[in-house]
């Protein structure tokens, strides 16, 4: 195998390493937050036109691709300049550029934080923290409620935040000269359009749904691999896949229920059902079967799962890496 193809393996292993060991620290520049600030500037810029919908669609896919092939393109150039300054450089670069796509260590601190008070009884510091990392109406939650809201968030960023852009690391290390970083960042800049612009409700409606549909597109592919290695680790694969076909169609979202229930099926637990939004109550489809309550035990598990899947991701995309730069580059 040639060094190129052991570098791209090695750079994966690195990055997952890195998120696991590290994370995002709090007050680090962080290159969601450059995109954050651009999609924030050009959605001020349309909405106060007060332009006619086809306009506000067509501006918003602008915006949309702007934002995602400018991400990835400001990778590979920023890879590029770093690689001729010196190797190692362009390596570091690219090692902390996928790291910092990877939530894994993010999504467990996040949960930690609301888990840690709810388990000292102190449930306004939990419904404090939870409110940080979810959309809905904190102030009134039960102890119980504190809970699936944690495991729906910890089941849902699962795939958005992780294995997705795992996902598309693995596919641009095997597919295309450019390496991991590029095309990972591009569907982070799809995920954050999504999440800010992203919405059904106005003043969204027109100026998000490009965004939208991308990334709904753009995880489908990787939200049903999540769901069969999840099945998977489980143990009870034909089971988790029963449960799956059966309710995570009546989610509104064509990933978000199918994560979901994944990790509820597994673990045999039920999520769903009345959520409120900025004072609006809104009723989700119940997902899994309550064969037990959800616990802060629970929840780890659903954290471990994660980490397991991620496991497993690799080492299937280093054999494949590895495959590939044997036909490449046979010895």
């Amino acid at each position: 195998m040639s060094a190129i193809w052991f570098e791209r393996g090695l750079v994966l292993v690195l990055a997952a390493g890195l998120d696991w060991w590290l994370g995002d620290p709090w007050g680090w520049p962080h290159p969601v937050q450059a995109m954050g600030v651009v999609i924030a500037w050009g959605r001020k810029g349309i909405l106060k036109g007060h332009l006619p919908t086809w306009a506000e669609r067509g501006l918003g896919i602008l915006l949309g691709l702007g934002v995602i092939l400018g991400s990835g393109l400001l990778a590979w150039g920023a890879l590029s300049l770093a690689r001729g300054v010196h190797p190692i450089l362009g390596l570091a670069c690219e090692v902390i550029l996928l790291a910092s796509c990877l939530a894994g260590r993010s999504l467990r601190r996040a949960a930690e934080e609301v888990l840690v008070p709810w388990q000292n009884g102190d449930m306004a510091e939990a419904r404090a923290r939870l409110r940080l990392y979810v959309g809905r109406d904190t102030e009134t939650l039960e102890a119980a409620e504190i809970l699936r809201a944690v495991m729906e968030t910890v089941s849902e960023n699962a795939t958005d935040g992780v294995l997705a852009p795992l996902f598309y690391a693995l596919l641009g290390t095997l597919l295309g000269p450019l390496g991991p970083v590029p095309l990972t960042l591009a569907y982070k800049a799809a995920s954050t359009l999504d999440s800010m612009i992203g919405y059904r409700d106005p003043p969204y409606t027109h100026l998000g749904w490009f965004s939208a549909r991308l990334e709904d597109g753009l995880t489908w592919l990787p939200c049903r691999l999540t769901v069969i290695t999840i099945a998977g680790l489980s143990g009870q694969p034909g089971r988790v896949w029963q449960l799956c076909c059966r309710d995570a169609a009546a989610d509104p979202s064509p990933n978000a229920g199918w994560s979901q229930c994944a990790y509820a099926a597994a673990l045999g637990v039920q999520l769903g059902g009345r959520n409120q939004y900025r004072g609006q109550v809104k009723s989700k489809p119940l997902l899994g079967d309550p064969i037990y309550p959800i616990t802060p035990q629970r929840i780890r598990r659903a954290l471990n799962l994660t980490r397991q899947a991620v496991l497993v991701w690799l080492m299937v995309g280093l054999v494949a890496i590895a495959l590939k730069g044997w036909i490449v580059s046979p010895p």
